[in-house]
């Protein structure tokens, strides 16, 4: 068992340019009128937020759980183009999807994405043929300009050399493409602070438990403080519903006979310890229409994902024993038996996509987003992709600067007024950042190791300075949570201060990986109860 020392306070007040506390919050939210409340801090609700308040709204955002604590932090964790899509058409799509992509990983958030290449294996008696796939992964970079090489093919032999793990039985040849990949948790994190940045107030933990109206328009909602009970009200003159799969749930509330808009798909996924290094990730056709990942991700390798309609609860889905048992043998059509042993697995998430309603297999669904307004006024968004998250939030943008009587476009910057590619707080490159730490670890105070840097680097940007600079002002901080992971207790405290951190797993699923790599031990779950429990309170 390993031995945690325990880390002292860093005194009663947070660190400079800390969030506001809880109760300041809520002042706030019930003092104001908001040109916005959104509903909803998922990454659909998070954009929204950040679009809207570069546009000059005053803007509100409140979550029942966390931000990103549902299905924004349950995907794939990629940046991609689809290249599925294709297989129904959908050119114009991809080439979209590209767009947002490269905008992302290079222009927006450089310091969260990366470029991670796929290999396509192509077996005998499988669902497609080498030279289909090889034509297929050359007209998906072709949809991408080139700007990511050329989609090509290769043999076996050299896939193999990459990728130990593979399996090459009946292994004819393996196409080539471009994508990348983030750890969305973080992402949809450093959008939340872009949002507050821009003049946005947000709470998560906060439960809409009824709305308010006026003359039978939708201005406002009921709230309740989910940590300490609380009760609290926000006026606005428009409401979002962001709430994802909830989202009908919501549309209820202002129409109880709103019928169903929406229908949901899980998806699950496996989180493993690898047994070798993988220089690219898999992308195995299981039929016409899917494909199984093997992800080189976090240090570890991230198998998935399922596809299934889901009509239970959403606040109830959950990794089932079949789904492990699908995810691993269709993972083993391409990866050996040995990286896939039950025992490797540290982890197991799943999410809900939520797609438009109507009949039909929700593996040929369209991952399309979908605006509609309510008898009471009150906007709902559903759908999308992770990857096209700053176009969705322009997209609920024009639909604003669009509503009859205009109720907020006078009060809005038009979209193409404002920065194309806002960056995200932290921007810098991820290589300079942490050659800077492990340079500056020669100064007094403790040296920091160089996966730790590299970590920090690719998860804050720049603001990993920030965490370094807790961790040389009390050298306790720059100790590891964990022996077996890369971060270090000053994320804990930073998450607590400037990442609206307010309970254990905000900190060990979402602000940091120890949950997924399955080192949330009682010990660091006790230790970093008693930090967050430090934080001065109103």
């Amino acid at each position: 068992m390993t031995t945690l020392h325990a880390v002292p306070a860093l005194g009663t007040h947070p660190t400079s340019g800390a969030n506001p506390g809880r109760a300041q919050t809520r002042d706030l939210l019930g003092r104001a009128t908001f040109d916005l409340l959104v509903i909803g801090g998922g990454i659909l609700g998070i954009t929204t937020a950040w679009h809207a308040a570069q546009s000059g709204l005053r803007v509100a955002m409140v979550d029942a759980g966390d931000f990103a604590g549902a299905t924004s932090s349950a995907s794939s964790k990629l940046l991609h183009g689809g290249l599925r899509y294709l297989q129904t058409g959908a050119v114009r799509l991809v080439a979209e999807n590209h767009v947002e992509r490269r905008a992302v990983s290079r222009d927006v958030a450089p310091h969260l994405a990366k470029p991670l290449t796929f290999y396509l294996p192509v077996y005998k008696g499988g669902p497609h043929g080498a030279a289909k796939l090889g034509a297929g992964v050359f007209a998906y970079s072709a949809l991408s300009a080139f700007r990511d090489g050329v989609g090509h093919v290769i043999t076996p032999a050299r896939a193999a050399r990459d990728v130990p793990e593979l399996r090459t039985e009946n292994l004819r040849a393996v196409a080539v493409y471009e994508d990348g990949q983030m750890n969305d948790a973080r992402m949809a994190l450093m959008t939340v602070r872009a949002a507050v940045d821009a003049g946005a107030v947000v709470l998560n933990h906060a439960e809409v438990t009824g709305l308010r109206f006026t003359s039978g328009r939708v201005t406002g909602a009921e709230l309740r403080d989910r940590l300490d009970g609380a009760e609290f009200g926000v006026d606005a003159r428009l409401v979002l519903n962001a709430t994802g799969p909830w989202v009908d749930h919501l549309r209820r509330m202002e129409d109880p006979a709103a019928a169903p808009s929406i229908r949901l798909s899980k998806g699950a996924h496996l989180v493993l310890r690898r047994t070798a290094p993988w220089q690219a990730a898999l992308a195995t056709p299981i039929d016409k229409y899917r494909i199984t990942f093997a992800l080189p991700w976090e240090d570890m390798l991230l198998l998935g994902t399922t596809d299934e309609a889901y009509e239970g609860d959403p606040a109830d889905v959950r990794v089932t024993d079949a789904d492990i048992a699908q995810i691993l043998d269709e993972a083993s059509l391409s990866v050996r038996d040995r990286q896939l042993s039950r025992d490797l697995i540290t982890y197991s998430f799943a999410g809900l996509r939520v797609l438009p309603g109507g009949p039909g297999d929700t593996a040929k669904a369209k991952r399309e987003t979908v605006v509609t307004e309510g008898r009471g006024g009150m906007l709902s968004v559903a759908g999308g992709k992770w990857t096209t998250f700053r176009h969705i939030g322009r997209t609920v943008m024009d639909k604003l600067a669009a509503l009859p009587g205009h109720p907020l476009s006078e009060d809005m910057e038009p979209m193409d007024r404002l920065p194309r590619h806002a960056p995200l707080p932290g921007f810098a490159s991820p290589g300079a950042v942490a050659h800077r730490l492990l340079v500056d670890g020669a100064a007094p105070g403790p040296r920091m190791a160089a996966d730790t840097a590299r970590h920090l680097a690719g998860h804050y940007g720049s603001l990993a300075f920030d965490i370094a600079r807790l961790a040389n002002e009390d050298p306790r901080l720059a100790e590891r949570v964990h022996p077996d992971a890369p971060e270090i207790w000053a994320q804990v405290v930073y998450a607590r201060d400037h990442e609206w951190a307010e309970q254990v797993d905000d900190v060990l699923r979402r602000r940091t990986t120890l949950t997924v790599r399955g080192l949330d031990t009682p010990e660091v779950r006790a230790e970093t109860a008693r930090l967050l429990a430090e934080r001065a309170r109103d």
